[in-house]
């Protein structure tokens, strides 16, 4: 009886035993898996205004202005994600390409060839543009010279001056190469006396009015932002080619840069026309909303890039 007994409370000892351990394995595994999905269900939820967002300006107007303009905007964005958003004001169209990889940058505002080619070789994924007072949302490449140069056709160009913004421009190189090429000129180096990349719209514009080129390519906001300005552009200046509508500068971001961030960014430049505080920034940036974009409203873009044969993934935008 007594070997029973012993052999029994022996038994039920060891169950017990077997029981707590099994309980505390249990546990540490609950409280194991509770601390991975916490950490693992959003990430970028727990980040704060210690993550910085680094995002490129394309050069369309000198430093100082572009950092006017969009400041407020990034400062605006930046309380509504809940990220420091740092600016930086490229030194030519190009750069914004080479400082995705380099600087590794979250974004940019792009103009629409340096979104078409960084779509291309990066993959970046376009959000939203501006829509402007007018209610307009496109612009359109110009080719101008002055009124009393003589110049109003593709072969009153033959040995003549003319100034390109950069490489990786819609409206200040790719729209004239088109031109050009439809007027059946295929080689501008030789065809032109001389030829150099001015590096903004403000200056080509002001060269030709300064008549240190006799023809430019630039984009007609541009141009009429400094007609405002400079009543010697109306006046002494003319249009006489336009440009089918491309997409005004976007907001594109970077592959993998994560669909909850990405959300954030987008709904809170699409909302600011619905409060006060977003509509006031919006009227100093000159718009009155955002407007969601994507790659289908580049097709003019891609199409004028097909018609000169400019592979974008290959296409080396280096000013030479």
């Amino acid at each position: 009886m007594y070997l029973l007994h012993h052999t029994s409370t022996d038994f039920s000892s060891r169950v017990l035993r077997i029981s707590k351990i099994l309980i505390s394995a249990c546990l540490c595994v609950a409280i194991i898996t509770g601390c991975s999905e916490t950490k693992t269900k959003s990430p970028e939820k727990t980040r704060g205004l210690e993550e910085i967002l680094h995002i490129g300006l394309i050069p369309e107007r000198n430093i100082f202005e572009q950092l006017e303009r969009y400041e407020p905007l990034a400062n605006y964005l930046s309380k509504k994600i809940d990220r420091k958003i740092k600016l930086k004001v490229l030194t030519r169209y190009g750069n914004i390409i080479d400082n995705f990889v380099s600087e590794d940058m979250e974004g940019a505002f792009f103009g629409s060839f340096t979104y078409a080619l960084a779509h291309a070789k990066l993959g970046v994924e376009v959000l939203a543009r501006p829509q402007s007072i007018d209610s307009t949302s496109v612009y359109n490449g110009l080719i101008i010279v002055r009124k009393d140069s003589g110049i109003r056709t593709a072969q009153d160009m033959k040995g003549k001056r003319f100034a390109f913004v950069d490489r990786a421009v819609t409206a200040g190189y790719l729209f004239p190469l088109v031109y050009l090429k439809r007027h059946g000129i295929t080689n501008y180096e030789t065809y032109f006396k001389e030829v150099y990349f001015a590096g903004t719209h403000e200056n080509v514009i002001q060269d030709v009015l300064d008549k240190k080129t006799d023809i430019g390519a630039v984009k007609n906001t541009e141009y009429q932002r400094l007609a405002g300005i400079n009543s010697k552009v109306a006046k002494e200046l003319v249009v006489i080619e336009k440009s089918l509508d491309v997409p005004e500068n976007c907001l594109a971001v970077k592959k993998g840069i994560g669909d909850y961030l990405k959300k954030k960014i987008k709904d809170a430049l699409l909302d600011m026309h619905n409060n006060a505080e977003g509509r006031n920034i919006l009227k100093n940036f000159g718009a009155q909303r955002f407007i969601e974009t994507t790659d289908k409203d580049y097709t003019n873009v891609y199409n004028y890039a097909k018609e000169i044969n400019l592979n974008l993934s290959t296409y080396r935008y280096m000013n030479y």
